[in-house]
């Protein structure tokens, strides 16, 4: 037992496991101010999110990711400040933190990849019938 607290202490006076992946993740540098944020809790709302970031800069947006089905988190999100600058301010100070009891990470967005166009889902197949993809087949 007093190992274990030993340990636990060291590790948190220990800069090596905190220094050594955020310095990996600030690596490379922004090109826009726009950011996104991983590992966040499922409970944090964009009300939470804005409050994290906004002692950073002027905030543009600070969106939680949710899935359309079910309305909840998906785990991440995208906070856009007004300059760089401030985005990268917020990047060094919140990168590697906790927030809501999950530690989150900070890295500079990446542009959206273009996608096909989706089909509509009631066109027939080359035999005629109408195929639906999300159901499968039932037996």
């Amino acid at each position: 037992m007093a190992f274990m607290s030993g340990l636990q202490r060291l590790l948190r006076h220990t800069p090596l496991l905190h220094s050594h992946h955020a310095s990996i993740r600030l690596a490379s540098t922004l090109t826009s101010p726009k950011l996104f944020v991983s590992g966040l809790s499922r409970l944090t709302t964009d009300e939470k999110l804005k409050e994290a970031f906004s002692s950073f800069g002027q905030l543009v947006e600070a969106k939680v990711i949710t899935d359309r089905a079910s309305g909840r988190s998906k785990g991440f999100a995208f906070v856009t400040y007004t300059s760089i600058e401030e985005a990268e301010k917020a990047r060094e100070g919140m990168n590697a933190k906790f927030l809501d009891g999950w530690v989150i990470f900070v890295d500079p967005a990446k542009p959206r990849e273009s996608r096909p166009p989706q089909q509509s889902r009631s066109q027939p197949s080359e035999s005629g019938f109408t195929v639906n993809k999300t159901v499968g087949w039932c037996g």
